[in-house]
């Protein structure tokens, strides 16, 4: 799993903003802080609370220059709808191809519903090194970050 510390994996994901069009992290290290919040499905209870919160705790980040992407395996289309049903105020990644959630060793099963390979709610914080400084991964998908936790790491690696 990516650790403080580690060069954040680089990759190139459809973004979902309203459009869709590609995002890779290396060609966006000047919007850091970079917030990658990885959560495993549009329009699911846990994962509408947690984008929600993000966007209206968006003052907290823009504060400290910090930029918001949420990640999920969903396809672009289904994140644009996501976003605009849930006014939601930051781009998403698709990971439909789960090469990212691969990459940062976030994967996880719900057996009993037969879905494979989705990615655990995990946060990263990226600063403008391309360097990991805050990590937060839940095996429990019915848990949600410490946002004020987050913002805060944000803030540090703003520094």
């Amino acid at each position: 799993m990516v650790s403080v510390g580690d060069d954040a994996p680089d990759f190139t994901a459809p973004l979902a903003d309203g459009d869709v069009g590609s995002f890779t992290l290396s060609e966006h290290l000047e919007e850091a802080p970079i917030v990658l919040a990885f959560f495993p499905a549009a329009f699911t209870g846990t994962c509408t609370t947690e984008m929600c919160t993000f966007r209206d705790q968006m003052a907290n980040f823009e504060d400290v220059g910090a930029t918001v992407y949420g990640i999920s395996i969903d396809t672009p289309f289904t994140l644009n709808e996501f976003r605009e049903q849930n006014e939601l105020n930051f781009g998403l990644l698709s990971d439909t191809n789960r090469e990212v959630i691969d990459a940062y060793d976030i994967s996880m099963d719900f057996a009993d519903l037969g879905v494979r390979n989705v990615a655990k709610r995990a946060v990263f914080v990226v600063d403008g090194s391309g360097t990991v400084t805050y990590t937060w991964v839940s095996d429990d998908p019915g848990v949600e970050p410490d946002y004020d936790e987050v913002a805060e790491a944000a803030d540090a690696a703003s520094e």
